[in-house]
Formats: C-alpha cells, sequence, structure tokens
C-alpha cells in the first residue's frame, strides 16, 4: 500500500523517516562556514540537495531507496540550514553550489549525480552549468531559474504545517537555534533576487537533466518547468500525479520511481 501524507499532517508531527547510520559523517570548514554532510553507503554516488529553510532529513524517504538501487548516497546540508554554519556574507546559490565542490573534494568524489529539491534543484543545475564535468545527471524538481516561475504564494495549513517543522528542526540542529527568524529573512532575500538565467544560459547546459514538475505545485508555475524543458539541451519533462511542492514526503514511492528511473538510465 503507497504511504500517502498530502496534507504533511505526518510530516509535521514526526518528520521524515529516520535517516539510517550513516558511513561517513562530518565537516567541511568553507568559504567562512561549517558544512555538514553525510555518506550512505557503496555504488554510483548521487548527491541529495535539500530545499530552503530544510535540511538532508527531508530526505528520509529517499535514502533507503537509493540503497537499494545500489547508489552511494551523500546528503549535504546547505550553509545555515541545518547542522550547517554560516558567515555574515548574503545567500546566493552560487555560494552553496560551491560548498557542494569542497564537500565532493573532501569525499574525492569526481562525478556524482545531482538530485535537487526547489532550492537544492538550483544548487545543482548552478553545478551543471558552472562545473559540468563534476556532474553526471541533474533531478530538478519544483524550482525556478527565474523570477518569472513562480506563483503567487497563498496561505495554506499543508504550507503552514511546513514551515512549523521546518521551525521546529531548525532550533534542534542549528548551531543559531534562537535566529530562525533573520535565517528565514536571509533565504527570503535569496530567493526574491536570484536565480537569473536566460535561456542563453540555459542553453548551453551539456548534462542530462530531468525537469520535474508536480501536478498541484504551489510555488512554480507549469509554463515555466516546459520552458525549461524546450530551454535545456536534451533535457526530459516528468509530472508527478497528484502531488505539490512536497512530493518526497506526500508520496515517496512515486517520487522514488521517477528519480531512481532518472538515474538508472544516466550513462555510465
Amino acid at each position: 500500500m503507497e504511504f500517502q501524507d498530502d496534507d504533511l499532517a505526518a510530516f509535521a508531527e514526526h518528520g521524515a523517516a529516520p535517516l539510517p547510520a550513516a558511513t561517513v559523517e562530518g565537516h567541511v570548514e568553507h568559504n567562512g562556514a561549517r558544512i555538514w554532510y553525510a555518506a550512505y553507503g557503496r555504488g554510483t554516488p548521487v548527491i541529495l540537495l535539500h530545499g530552503g529553510l530544510g535540511h538532508s532529513g527531508n530526505w528520509g524517504f529517499q535514502v533507503p531507496a537509493l540503497l537499494e538501487a545500489g547508489h552511494r548516497v551523500i546528503l549535504i546540508d546547505s550553509r545555515g540550514h541545518g547542522r550547517s554554519t554560516r558567515d555574515t556574507r548574503p545567500y546566493t546559490y552560487e555560494l552553496m553550489a560551491l560548498d557542494v565542490l569542497a564537500v565532493m573534494d573532501r569525499l574525492e568524489l569526481q562525478k556524482a549525480a545531482f538530485a535537487g529539491w526547489s532550492d537544492g534543484a538550483c544548487i545543482a543545475l548552478v553545478l551543471a552549468s558552472r562545473a559540468p564535468q563534476r556532474a553526471a545527471g541533474v533531478f530538478f524538481f519544483a524550482c525556478n531559474m527565474d523570477p518569472s516561475g513562480t506563483k503567487e504564494i497563498e496561505p495554506s495549513p499543508v504550507l503552514d504545517r511546513c514551515f512549523g517543522r521546518h521551525s521546529s528542526d531548525y532550533r534542534q540542529l542549528s548551531a543559531t537555534p534562537d535566529d530562525f527568524g533573520a535565517f528565514v529573512d536571509a533565504v527570503s532575500e535569496m530567493q526574491k533576487t536570484e536565480p537569473n538565467y536566460t535561456a542563453e544560459e540555459l542553453g548551453k547546459i551539456r548534462v542530462p537533466v530531468a525537469i520535474v514538475q508536480s501536478e498541484h505545485d504551489e510555488f512554480i508555475k507549469r509554463e515555466h518547468a516546459d520552458y525549461l524543458v524546450c530551454s535545456i539541451p536534451g533535457a526530459e519533462f516528468i509530472l508527478l500525479p497528484g502531488v505539490s511542492h512536497f512530493a518526497p514526503l506526500q508520496r515517496p514511492d512515486r517520487f522514488n520511481v521517477a528519480l531512481t528511473s532518472f538515474l538508472a538510465n544516466l550513462p555510465s
């Protein structure tokens, strides 16, 4: 029977599924921040990049499925998120992409596939654009690459539950547990002004990309997903029916099939 948490009630109360014990776990000091990472299993590497305000634990339903499919899974808390710290400089997607490369260097990973969710997807596509030799492919879920791709946010109980979970997790994991409000403001400022990729820049991306859109995404316009597919050479489109921006939590089995299938078809 398919697990369902469409209204995020279970996520709000318990969070995602607990992560398994890590094979390797640590921090990388990079560009004024202390970046947390963990690696699991052995096999073809895939790096999971979480969404804004969240942390790597939000991938709890995906890690076991990827391990079963034969992957080495690497989780990274973006700077200022989860167990990672930050300095006073503004957030940028490029800065966070450089943090990912620093973790790859620490783990001696020359190349990996990236699966990104929301802000994590933007970081992944920045990596594909700026460091294509390090990217085996990008599973780009629920994100825009310029401001025209976003919807006006409409308040809802689902968003409230997600925000509440992010707030409680931040207090539990962060080195600055009382600074959630300032953290939200800083991330939101980045999201208002970035990313700003042009069609010409998207057209220069040469790694395999899947643009993955949920049927009921609260933040990203469907036509923007179509635009990205048309702009990125060879990009494929994947529609996830019956779910929203939080598909990895709402219907993880459905999400995991799309993710593992994409990874299985990447060139070896």
